[in-house]
C-alpha cells in the first residue's frame, strides 16, 4: 500500500492565530459549562469581527463542547386501548395512589375495580407495597369476588415484577399492559382514582392507616350502592350488575 505511515499517527495542530480565538471563548465561559451555541453568541458580543464558523470549528477542537447524553432506546409494547367488557370479571384494573398521613408519613393505595361495571372491588391502603403484597391484595379480592379474566395495569415495578407476573400465570389470569406514558389506556381506574381522591384524600387529614382504611371503607359501600354513574345509564355498580 502506498501509504505514508505518519497519515496514521499525525494530528493536526491548531494554527497560531486560532490561539487568540481559544483564548477568547475561554474566556467567554469563564467556570460555566455553556454549549456551543450560547459560546458563539457570548463570544461575538465581545469581538463582532469572528465569525460563527470560525469559533464553532475551534471550539469543537478545543474540546469544550458538552457530553451529550444518548437516549436509551425505550422498547414498548402494542397499543392497549382501553374497551369496557361484556360482564363482569371478565377485566379488572389496578392502580397506585400516594397520600401522607398528618404527621409526614407517606402512605400508598392500590385500587382494584371491575372496569365492567365500574365497581370498587378493593382498596388496600399500606405504607408500601411489594410484590408480595400486590398478591395478597388480589388473592382476598379473588376470594370475595371471584376470579378476573385479565387484570389490566401500568408498567410499574410491582406489576412487571417476576414474582407478580409468575403468579399471574400460574392462576391463568391474563396481564394486560398498558403503554408507558399513556395512562388513557387506563382511562376507567383513572376516572375512579380522580373520585376518590376527591372525595377522600383531599376531604380528610389522616391520623393513622387504621383511620384512612375506616373512611375509605364507609366510601366504597357509598360507592357501590348509592352513587349514580352516568356512564351506567345513572346506576349505581350494583344495580348495574345486577
Amino acid at each position: 500500500m502506498n501509504c505514508s505511515r505518519t497519515n496514521k499517527y499525525y494530528n493536526k495542530k491548531m494554527p497560531k492565530k486560532d490561539e487568540v480565538v481559544k483564548e477568547v471563548i475561554m474566556n467567554a465561559m469563564g467556570t460555566s459549562r455553556i454549549g456551543r451555541r450560547k459560546v458563539i453568541v457570548k463570544v461575538r458580543r465581545r469581538n463582532p469581527d469572528l465569525g460563527s464558523s470560525r469559533i464553532r470549528r475551534v471550539y469543537e477542537k478545543s474540546g469544550f463542547s458538552l457530553y451529550k447524553r444518548h437516549k436509551r432506546k425505550r422498547f414498548n409494547n402494542p397499543a392497549n386501548p382501553v374497551s369496557v367488557p361484556i360482564e363482569k370479571n371478565q377485566e379488572w384494573a389496578m392502580d397506585f395512589m400516594s397520600d401522607a398521613l398528618v404527621n409526614g408519613s407517606k402512605i400508598r393505595t392500590l385500587n382494584i375495580i371491575d372496569q365492567y361495571n365500574r365497581k370498587c372491588i378493593s382498596i388496600v391502603i399500606e405504607r408500601s407495597f411489594p410484590s408480595r403484597k400486590v398478591i395478597e391484595a388480589v388473592k382476598k379480592a379473588i376470594h370475595e369476588h371471584g376470579k378476573p379474566k385479565g387484570i389490566r395495569t401500568d408498567n410499574g415495578p410491582e406489576f412487571t415484577s417476576q414474582v407478580f407476573q409468575q403468579w399471574l400465570e400460574d392462576n391463568g389470569i391474563e396481564w394486560i399492559r398498558i403503554q408507558k406514558g399513556k395512562p388513557q389506556q387506563n382511562a376507567i381506574v383513572e376516572r375512579f382514582n380522580r373520585t376518590f381522591r376527591e372525595d377522600i384524600l383531599d376531604a380528610y387529614n389522616f391520623f393513622s392507616l387504621d383511620h384512612a382504611r375506616e373512611l375509605t371503607s364507609d366510601w366504597i359501600n357509598n360507592y357501590n350502592d348509592d352513587r349514580p354513574h352516568e356512564a351506567l345509564n345513572y346506576k349505581t355498580p350494583n344495580e348495574y350488575a345486577a
